[in-house]
């Protein structure tokens, strides 16, 4: 009986050592681009990892307390699938943080705005307006948010922040996060209620970002404001292209179509828009940056991705009667309140270093004017779908009215 026990005892060692080395070569011959990769690796690190999903389909995306509540990647083909968010894994394996800004990466991250100008809140009091002064606040760069509840498909998040910005206002406030997966149904919804094709891959997900004044005094023009600001970081690559709709009409009444020198020039070949379309380079290598004005938005920016066919798509809360969107640009500004809705940037090279092949779609909310205890509510969505090119072409023409090869930067 003892001999026939050891038997088994050893026989289930033996299965169960197969077994772990199989996960263990499960997950070293998994690509480094795959969603699986990514899912471990960030579990290696954060142990805290939610993984959210929609049980009727293979999407997935993961969700970092320790960043924020922030959207690190997401899938719409499981583990084997192409994860689309750009992550550093360099940086995060290091367990450290960078002085200015861990740029860990993340395809749905919340900051708050204005980052420069006399309301900012990314530099000090009296400082130059230069980079070796430029700091993300560790409230919503270093610091976790506290996770509130989740279940299979959402999560939700706090964070209470005591913030100074450039010309001396205090602000005490809360921000409360929740993160969900969208279902088939409601990104059909959302895509104008269209018909997705047969055979294409689709993964949705929304954040809904809201701030609370939880201070004494209101926040206004003369006190400065906050904004709400949602930014990704998506994998660039040379066949990728940002395209964002704009209001097309004359600039004595609308102003220009875009701001597109925050990092200097844009080369023509990198940057075009015309018949109510802008078209930007999005190949991680050159780092430049536009803006669209309230005037100019239309809520909704995308991307393709010639070289694994997929198309992106974000969509965001905007109200067309609020005017003050926080101006953002490194110096002392006439109109403070003069900034974009929308915003793309594509990283490169800077001094012979870089942050990574990423590039970025944005959005912001209006400016934050709030009493105590008033609040305001900021949503971005973001859609992949991955399937065949003649697919995609076709849902680019009902919901842009423009075909892939019109959107290309060749």
């Amino acid at each position: 009986m003892q001999k026939t026990l050891f038997i088994l005892m050893l026989f289930a060692v033996v299965i169960s050592c197969k077994n772990n080395t199989k996960k263990k070569m499960d997950r070293q011959s998994m690509k480094k681009e795959s969603f699986g990769y990514d899912r471990e690796f960030l579990h290696r690190y954060h142990k805290d990892m939610i993984v959210l999903g929609d049980e009727n389909s293979a999407s997935r995306i993961i969700v970092l307390p320790a960043y924020q509540g922030r959207v690190m990647t997401s899938t719409a083909e499981g583990d084997e699938g192409m994860s689309f968010g750009w992550i550093n894994h360099e940086l995060i394996a290091s367990g450290k943080f960078t002085e200015h800004f861990s740029a860990f990466g993340g395809e749905d991250r919340l900051w708050l705005g204005p980052e420069g100008g006399q309301y900012s809140i990314y530099f000090k009091e009296g400082a130059d307006f230069t980079f070796e002064n430029w700091y993300v606040p560790k409230e919503f760069d270093t610091e976790p948010f506290d996770l509130v509840s989740s279940n299979t498909t959402e999560a939700s998040f706090e964070k209470k922040m005591h913030l100074k910005n450039y010309s001396g206002s205090s602000f005490d406030l809360r921000i409360n996060r929740k993160v969900r997966m969208l279902g088939s149904q409601v990104i059909k919804q959302l895509l104008n209620g269209g018909k997705i094709p047969d055979g294409i891959k689709i993964v949705g997900f929304q954040t809904e970002n809201t701030i609370t004044n939880e201070g004494q005094n209101t926040w206004d023009r003369s006190s400065g404001m906050l904004s709400l600001w949602v930014l990704s970081m998506l994998r660039a690559a040379d066949g990728t292209t940002i395209f964002i709709p704009y209001q097309q009409g004359d600039s004595s009444a609308l102003g220009k179509v875009m701001t597109a020198d925050y990092f200097g020039e844009i080369p023509p070949e990198r940057l075009k828009a015309d018949s109510g379309m802008i078209r930007f380079k999005a190949d991680g290598n050159l780092r430049s940056k536009i803006g669209i004005s309230p005037k100019r938005t239309i809520p909704r920016a995308a991307s393709f991705d010639a070289v694994n066919n997929v198309l992106t798509i974000a969509l965001f809360s905007f109200d067309s009667e609020k005017k003050d969107y926080v101006n953002s640009l490194w110096k002392i500004q006439d109109d403070p309140f003069s900034g974009d809705v929308v915003n793309a940037y594509n990283d490169g090279p800077v001094d012979g270093k870089q942050m990574g092949k990423f590039y970025e779609l944005e959005s912001s909310s209006p400016a934050a004017a709030l009493r105590p205890g008033e609040q305001l509510t900021h949503t971005h969505s973001t859609i992949h779908l991955k399937g065949d090119r003649t697919s995609l072409d076709q849902l680019a023409r009902e919901l842009f009215g423009v075909g892939l090869d019109a959107i290309e930067l060749n």
